[in-house]
């Protein structure tokens, strides 16, 4: 009866191992999944799941060439920038009957409404859910009714997920702190992760004897773009020999969104030279001798870690997110956050530099890439804990 017992729990393992699991990845737009969650897809694809992805669509729906195996399921009312609480009781039902046609076995959410409305959902629907808070953004960083609102709405959707991922420790700390969750159910890991191999170092071609500096991300005030310009300017009164590059767009769902003027203003002053906005920003990396980001608060910021893997010294605020990749005065500098002449010096600092001198901040960045924010090592992060949920189930 015993040698029974144990042979029908091994089969028991076995068949659970070979299950195929069904997972739902839920964002606020195509957008992010292209940029910054193709990894996810392909190791949940490689580990045999069946992968479905819940987000609106927009332009970047064609990363479904690439992924025709992944279903995607539109949402039609989720409204990134909006407060109207009917339109999220809308969204909470659209979610419920988009999780019941896919039946997943768990559900990752990734952002603000999909970790609280899409929490909600599942909790609903009695499915596993895991949150991944991407940056406290906007809410967090302004105080008022909207921060306040927020807080309680996380504090009770995170009672749904059985783990809340957070792409730094110190989102993860405050949290706690503000008693949104429990000190089990947060976990930290390391941003969403960089392609190491494409962002690989590229030999600067000598077709610029200027330093470049380049800032790369949303144009949002919040971001630090205010400050980079007026450095910029700073540095330029005193120095012939620099260029300061601005790539991206401004985004019209964020109240944060740089005014037009401003930026007009910036080109017509030449202050600095903008790019707009680029798919595919390796090779204004390529170029450029520093990446800069004077952020207010990031997860870990995308465009550092891209920086570091192709081995240029980076900037950036000393502010959650980019302490983590940042060693001081190694792979580049800190500087306080909205304090323009600190970031002013910080840049002296990089044009003062012998090439080499800045070759080897860049190989100390890269190798921290490599060692602690390979989107591979993400991935596989981000797999235990949705093995570890599933296995409890």
């Amino acid at each position: 009866m015993i040698f029974l017992r144990i042979n029908l729990n091994l089969l028991k393992a076995i068949l659970k191992q070979k299950q195929k699991y069904r997972i739902a990845i839920v964002a606020n737009a195509t957008w992010n999944i292209y940029n910054f969650r193709l990894n996810i897809l392909d190791k949940f694809l490689a580990e045999g799941f069946d992968v479905c992805v819940v987000a609106p669509i927009d332009k970047y729906i064609f990363y479904k060439e690439e992924f025709p195996e992944v279903r995607h399921y539109s949402i039609k009312n989720l409204d990134r920038d909006g407060t109207n609480p009917v339109r999220e009781l809308i969204l909470i039902k659209e979610l419920v009957k988009i999780y019941k046609k896919i039946n997943p076995d768990i559900v990752i959410h990734y952002t603000v409404k999909p970790n609280i409305y899409g929490g909600i959902a599942a909790g609903l629907l009695d499915i596993p859910s895991i949150g991944i808070v991407t940056g406290l953004g906007y809410a967090f960083l302004h105080k008022g009714i909207i921060q306040n609102v927020t807080k309680i709405l996380y504090k009770f959707s995170s009672r749904f997920h059985s783990k809340v991922i957070f792409e730094n420790t110190e989102d993860r700390e405050f949290f706690i702190k503000q008693d949104i969750i429990s000190d089990e159910k947060g976990i930290s890991i390391k941003g969403c992760g960089v392609d190491i191999e494409y962002f690989s170092p590229v030999k600067k071609k000598n077709d610029s004897k200027n330093i470049i500096f380049t800032f790369i991300g949303r144009l949002l005030y919040d971001k630090g773009v205010m400050e980079f310009v007026e450095a910029a300017q700073l540095i330029k009164n005193e120095y012939d020999n620099v260029e300061f590059w601005l790539i991206g767009e401004r985004d019209k769902d964020n109240r944060a969104m740089v005014k037009e003027e401003d930026l007009m203003s910036w080109v017509k002053n030449k202050t600095v030279i903008y790019h707009g906005f680029k798919e595919n920003v390796k090779k204004y990396i390529a170029k450029s001798d520093c990446i800069v980001l004077p952020s207010y608060r990031e997860a870990i910021a995308r465009t550092i870690t891209e920086g570091m893997s192709m081995e240029k010294p980076v900037i950036a605020s000393d502010v959650a997110g980019c302490r983590e990749a940042v060693d001081d005065g190694k792979n580049g500098y800190l500087v306080p956050v909205k304090k323009v002449k600190p970031l002013a010096k910080a840049m002296e600092k990089i044009i003062k530099m012998s090439g080499e001198e800045r070759k080897q901040m860049g190989v100390l960045g890269r190798e921290k890439a490599i060692r602690e924010f390979d989107d591979n090592l993400i991935a596989d992060n981000i797999y235990d804990i949705v093995m570890d949920s599933l296995n409890k189930k």
